[in-house]
């Protein structure tokens, strides 16, 4: 057998039996979770698309979203993160559909097929703004109440949403935990190890930032694609099939505005203010929640110890071990559909 099969077997057997969980009250524990036999096997990389593409005015935007599964099952929202785009779910979402629920993946504002309605709309990347857009995204297609899962922005955005509109939102599934943060928390200093993480975050702030990132976005998202999951041996073409949704013509204008905003550089929209207040404050999140980490995450992320305790709901911590990265649902699908299911139960 040769060398590539078996690290590819030893991976598969890594993720199978890595996951890992804490008890109810949030605690750090090391009970393993039992495999679920009911669950097919869901392959990383066995799809290698995901659509048709839809689009609907909800809100400012008109979103670019895939839909999957029986419109009267339970509905399901899957969030991409930066610098990724739907194609993170590309397994995770035919799962879910076959599993009876309604799946829905939208790009997000500067992502895709996603479009504002109007050029006088700010082009702002403020993350409760982009919460707002998945609220008129659920109002648009007349989905009451739904399953979060998410990853990076996904999972702030999920967070957020959780928080706000509490009653909109059945459970969620969040890698990497609790990313709700404000601009008075963003302007604290790190230790330098940590400040290094984010050294993307400092470059776009300058305007030679910008206008790097603007010259050479793929091959500067394909670098951060191979920092914050080094153990993830994609492919050309995995990248290039996410890659095309950063030619969005307002992706640059969210992307920089968001990291601007994080460190209290640019303003936000003052429609949202009073959700900021609330959110600064870093509210508990009282919806049944599991959240989720790999081994190999190279990207900025707390350690679940740290957030166990803002989720006073159902709660669980699942440790996925294998060397599996920041873009977990694509690295790891079984495992994330797994969670949206068990979540959705609970």
């Amino acid at each position: 057998m040769s060398q590539s099969i078996n690290q590819q077997r030893r991976r598969f057997l890594g993720i199978a039996g890595g996951i890992l969980a804490v008890s109810r009250l949030g605690l750090i524990g090391a009970a393993s979770a039992q495999s679920k036999p009911a669950l097919p096997a869901v392959k990383a990389g066995g799809h290698t698309s995901i659509g048709p593409v839809k689009q609907i005015n909800a809100g400012v935007l008109d979103p670019g979203y895939v839909e999957m599964g029986p419109a009267s099952g339970p509905a399901v929202i899957l969030l991409h993160g930066w610098p990724y785009d739907i194609h993170s779910y590309a397994d995770v979402a035919p799962a879910l559909a076959d599993a009876g629920y309604r799946v829905i993946v939208p790009y997000l504002r500067g992502y895709g097929t996603t479009r504002f309605l109007s050029s006088d709309t700010m082009r702002s990347g403020q993350p409760v703004a982009v919460a707002a857009d998945i609220i008129a995204l659920m109002d648009a297609l007349k989905i009451e109440k739904a399953v979060l899962g998410g990853y990076d922005w996904g999972a702030r955005t999920a967070n957020i949403m959780a928080v706000l509109w509490p009653e909109r939102c059945k459970a969620m599934v969040s890698v990497s935990g609790y990313l709700i943060g404000s601009q008075a928390a963003g302007k604290m200093p790190l230790p330098p190890k940590a400040e290094l993480q984010w050294w993307y975050q400092f470059y776009f702030a300058t305007e030679r930032g910008r206008e790097g990132y603007a010259k050479n976005r793929h091959d500067f998202n394909r670098l951060i694609w191979q920092l914050a999951s080094p153990q993830w041996k994609f492919d050309d073409a995995t990248y290039d099939r996410s890659a095309a949704a950063f030619e969005n013509p307002d992706h640059v204008d969210i992307v920089i505005h968001n990291y601007r905003w994080r460190l209290g550089l640019a303003e936000g929209e003052a429609k949202y203010d009073a959700f900021e207040k609330t959110l600064a404050e870093a509210p508990v999140i009282a919806i049944p929640t599991i959240t989720m980490e790999g081994d190999a995450n190279g990207a900025p992320h707390p350690e679940p110890s740290a957030y166990a305790k803002k989720f006073s709901g159902h709660y669980e911590h699942r440790q996925l071990a294998g060397g599996i990265g920041h873009n977990l649902p694509q690295e790891a699908p079984q495992a994330f559909v797994q969670a949206i299911i068990d979540v959705s139960k609970a």
